[in-house]
């Protein structure tokens, strides 16, 4: 008995060992990983939509009042920031899995909260609930560092975009069936507001089901594990280029990263807190906003294949700065088009949705490119509680903007934030380094 720790370490070494002698054996771990994440993306997509179409309506059906129409939005950020904070430790501490699964069950809790608490009118009950399906939307949006856990440094915008894209699956289909599931709701006697939070529900607790019960051996873990052994391997005098994943840490880099995320999240929260408001007020129908906002959420992960490649060949600040100009030239039409018009309130929202998704998929690579594996999960968890804050700003103060100026007020403002991003990008390309990596473009 007293072996068994012993071998138990022998046998994780063993393993560690194979995945470093053997880049066919790592690249399948890498494509199995994708795969799990892929699958509970799909059920996370359909999750987070629910807040994103009628949280807003929701809080105003049963408030009262347009000023608290941001409060959702802001719940779900500041419940995103705290999950943001703890799935990142749990992540960097016993791995992926037990950290996304986590954060994805606690999200679909609260997703069933929501629900529980339109059917009692139960305000208080409602941000309570809000606040911790906030944790599914996170999850949702952690997931995609798990991707890249084994990538090649020239992979990882990529990886990236593969766990986005498999979002647009679950969260363009969810707003579009606003009105099938408020009729379910109103059959059951729950308010037809509510009805897709009960999908939300059952999505996130699916999504943690699969990533609880299939994320195995954890890609974290074995990237962890595997920089180690390099490390030591170095420090000996041993080298191999097999399946490289050591680095050092760019404090700069993470300092673009995180600005580049927190810009795009709070330019495209707040604009698309307050669109269906805006619509509502212009006479659009709830299957005209569910429209609008899967649109707006199918520009916002579905052209993330094409954003990675661009991304990983073209380089990370380059797409920062494409970033910028796309949410800049949504925040102007957003200030412009007639509300009646729901062709160009579509195409609002889809360059809204694109100039984030730019923004999302450039960060996170310059993230990943910056840290190290022994630090990174807390470190991303770190950045997202950031971004998540950021959301929470955008989101709490577009309603009170609205109400105490207009629509194309809080559009003008988003424009200005997107100019933000060029200066950034100019002080990233100051400070690059003769010596910066030929394999990672920034």
């Amino acid at each position: 008995m007293s072996h068994e720790p012993d071998q138990t370490v022998d046998s994780q070494s063993s393993l560690i060992r194979g995945y470093m002698d053997s880049p066919e054996k790592l690249r399948r771990l890498y494509k199995r990983t994708l795969f799990v994440v892929v699958m509970s993306q799909i059920f996370g997509g359909a999750g987070l939509a629910a807040g994103v179409t009628v949280g807003a309506l929701l809080a105003q059906d049963m408030i009262g009042a347009d000023s608290f129409a941001g409060i959702p939005a802001a719940l779900i950020t500041l419940g995103s920031a705290a999950a943001a904070l703890i799935v990142g430790r749990i992540s960097q501490r016993f791995g992926r899995r037990p950290g996304l699964a986590t954060g994805f069950l606690a999200g679909g809790l609260g997703a069933l909260g929501v629900v529980i608490a339109a059917v009692a009118d139960n305000i208080p009950l409602l941000f309570a609930s809000l606040l911790i399906y906030g944790a599914g939307t996170s999850t949702n949006l952690q997931a995609r560092y798990a991707g890249t856990d084994l990538a090649k440094p020239q992979q990882r915008g990529t990886a990236v975009s593969i766990a986005l894209v498999s979002t647009t699956l679950g969260a363009v289909a969810g707003p579009n069936l606003v009105d099938v599931l408020g009729n379910f709701a109103t059959s059951i006697g729950v308010p037809p507001l509510a009805g897709p939070f009960i999908l939300a529900g059952a999505a996130f607790i699916l999504a943690g089901l699969i990533l609880l019960v299939f994320l195995r051996p954890d890609p974290f873990i074995i990237a962890k594990a595997i920089a180690e052994a390099q490390e030591r391997d170095k420090d000996q005098g041993e080298t191999s280029d097999k399946n490289p994943i050591i680095q050092t840490t760019n404090n700069r880099g993470i300092v673009v990263g995180v600005t580049v995320m927190l810009l795009t999240q709070i330019v495209m929260v707040a604009v698309m807190t307050m669109t269906p408001i805006h619509m509502m007020h212009h006479g659009h129908g709830l299957g005209a906003i569910g429209l609008v906002i899967s649109i707006h959420i199918g520009a916002m992960f579905l052209p993330s294949l094409v954003t990675g490649v661009l991304v990983d060949k073209v380089g990370r600040t380059t797409m920062s700065f494409v970033s910028g100009v796309v949410l800049l030239t949504a925040c102007i039409l957003a200030a412009l088009v007639p509300a009646d018009s729901l062709l160009l309130l579509i195409t609002v929202l889809a360059l809204l949705g694109l100039g984030w998704n730019f923004g999302l998929i450039s960060g996170t690579a310059i993230i990943i490119d910056a840290t190290h594996p022994s630090t990174r999960a807390k470190v991303q968890g770190n950045v997202d509680v950031l971004i998540a804050l950021a959301g929470a700003s955008g989101g709490a103060l577009s309603g009170m903007v609205v109400a105490n100026s207009s629509y194309a007020t809080l559009s003008i403002a988003g424009g200005i934030l997107s100019l933000l991003l060029i200066p950034v990008v100019i002080w990233s390309r100051s400070g690059r380094k003769v010596k910066e990596s030929k394999s990672i473009p920034l």
